[in-house]
């Protein structure tokens, strides 16, 4: 696997570590039109796959079957940080559908917003599996089972027709065959997927611009960009990147991370100016993005490059940037700083 340098760390004039990473860009006929390292590399899309989970959720019927809202298909989609609102939103799903909390099988891990955390543990309240960042994921799956009236009590494994559906989606989505698909268990339990970066990068490319697939797929594809860039708040949570990045760009570009420093975008067509194709962005931080320092000014550095963020975004999203560091007593000693520029494929 060829990772390459991403992001420095300095203290004074010397580099002291260093992240690597790889980067593809793909337009939705699955050409690679920028990279760095090497867009061959395979790895699980963690996290970043719920978008293509969900989409036999709206394809068979069931998301409109059960009414669910563009709210409740975003949080089908989301990592969530298991606030009230994100937590009231499950639950609205599971009633509709004729669920309970109890069907979840996701496991349980306290909100990642920590007011939210903070306030369970004050109260001496243990956190259930709602609250898990997955449990709109599990809800949807769960939801497609009892509309398929196939068995709830299995419905993460692999042979499963929810997680057949969801593999055969994946799969087509990214130009794969599902024998091409390896096949993981995620940290919610539920099978998770490696492909080439490339690959989820055309496939994210697929997702702003569907134009060419069956027509059930495509308007899958427009509800679940329209639902997520429009309800940014249901996919990550308050203060979170993914969040962040679509508020900013007013839903204009589309990001889901995963786990161990994975990170999905998605750009529909004309975002880089009149004719521009829509691209699809894979990222991955080869340590796994431990400790959070690499992925965010990474991902912006790509969106620079690609002119698809502007001066006053940039600006907007700097917390999420390279960054000045402090010692214990304030004063400053070094910084962390991007180090690549993508390659590009000739006109």
């Amino acid at each position: 696997m060829d990772y390459r340098p991403v992001l420095e760390v300095t203290r004074g004039p010397v580099v002291e570590s260093v992240h690597h990473g790889a980067v593809a860009v793909c337009d939705r006929e699955g050409a690679v039109v920028a990279w760095w390292g090497d867009p061959e590399v395979v790895t699980y899309l963690r996290s970043s796959a719920k978008p293509f989970q969900a989409l036999p959720l709206l394809e068979s019927g069931a998301a409109d079957h059960f009414g669910f809202s563009d709210r409740e298909i975003a949080l089908a989609c989301a990592s969530h940080s298991g606030t009230d609102r994100h937590v009231e939103v499950v639950r609205s799903m599971q009633a509709k559908a004729g669920l309970e909390e109890s069907h979840l099988q996701c496991g349980i891990h306290p909100p990642y917003d920590k007011e939210t955390a903070r306030r369970l543990e004050a109260q001496g309240e243990q956190p259930t599996a709602n609250r898990h960042n997955c449990s709109g994921k599990h809800t949807g799956m769960l939801a497609l089972a009892h509309f398929l009236d196939v068995p709830l009590e299995r419905y993460l494994d692999r042979d499963h027709p929810v997680q057949q559906r969801i593999l055969e989606a994946l799969a087509a989505m990214c130009g794969f065959s599902v024998e091409e698909v390896a096949v993981g268990t995620d940290g919610c339990s539920a099978p998770n997927f490696a492909i080439p970066l490339r690959s989820a990068a055309a496939a994210y490319a697929r997702l702003a611009d569907p134009s060419g697939l069956p027509p059930g797929r495509a308007e899958a594809c427009r509800r679940i960009f329209a639902a997520m860039t429009g309800n940014p708040e249901m996919v990550a949570g308050p203060g979170r990147f993914d969040t962040r990045l679509m508020q900013v760009t007013g839903g204009r570009i589309l990001a889901k991370g995963g786990a161990e420093g994975f990170q999905g975008i998605a750009i529909p067509a004309g975002s880089l100016g009149p004719g521009s194709p829509a691209l699809g962005v894979a990222l991955k931080i080869a340590d796994g993005n431990l400790g959070r320092r690499a992925g965010g000014p990474v991902v912006l550095a790509v969106l620079e490059m690609l002119g698809a963020l502007s001066p006053g975004e940039l600006e907007a999203l700097s917390s999420f940037g390279p960054q000045k560091l402090t010692n214990f007593r304030g004063l400053e000693i070094g910084e962390t700083r991007t180090c690549f520029r993508l390659d590009r494929a000739e006109a």
